[in-house]
């Protein structure tokens, strides 16, 4: 399976795969008796899914009646699952898992019908380090004078652990000083006040 797809053909992506139609109708058979009231709304989901991807963030879109849509900025991605039964796998399909810090167990958005769906878990996960790398690590311009960090530090880090350093040092010569005033008056004896 081909996982390298470039980004413009990712971003083009606006309709599920044809093959999830047919996914839709396979499981509605599964209950026989119950098939011409399941496979009205599969076949209004299918035809009304939309997806669009942004250079901010994925949104989708179903329904007829009742119209849901849900819009997930890069930054709030959390975790990135790729699920897929028998019968996806035989047509190629997967789903694509996507998971915030909403505090639900289950997925914000799952994005169903795509056969390049390796490589769009690929450029999920790509957009959403991006995103949170650019924010931890902000580009800042370092004078000439000032020396280069050490490999895989960055400026910020350096500070912060310099300044954590400090601190751990004045509580430890105060933890010193404390012994060292009890032990010199318990040295003394207790008689001596």
């Amino acid at each position: 399976m081909k996982t390298a797809l470039d980004e413009t053909a990712i971003l083009a992506i606006n309709r599920p795969h044809k093959a999830l139609w047919t996914y839709y109708l396979l499981s509605c058979l599964v209950v026989p008796p119950l098939f011409p009231i399941l496979v009205l709304p599969m076949w209004f989901r299918y035809h009304t899914m939309k997806y669009k991807f942004t250079d901010e963030g994925i949104s989708m879109s179903w329904g007829i009646l009742f119209r849901r849509e849900i819009i997930l900025n890069y930054a709030r991605i959390q975790d990135i699952h790729l699920r897929s039964n028998l019968v996806e796998r035989w047509l190629g399909l997967a789903r694509i898992l996507v998971q915030t810090a909403s505090g639900s167990s289950s997925a914000e958005l799952t994005l169903e019908g795509l056969k390049q769906f390796e490589a769009v878990r690929d450029f999920l996960y790509l957009k959403m380090r991006g995103v949170k790398d650019a924010a931890q690590h902000p580009p800042a311009a370092q004078p000439a004078a000032t020396p280069a960090p050490a490999a895989g530090a960055s400026p910020t880090t350096e500070a912060e652990l310099a300044a954590t350093l400090r601190e751990v040092t004045q509580e430890l010569r105060a933890l010193r000083q404390a012994l060292e005033s009890r032990s010199g008056v318990d040295a003394k004896g207790p008689g001596h006040v």
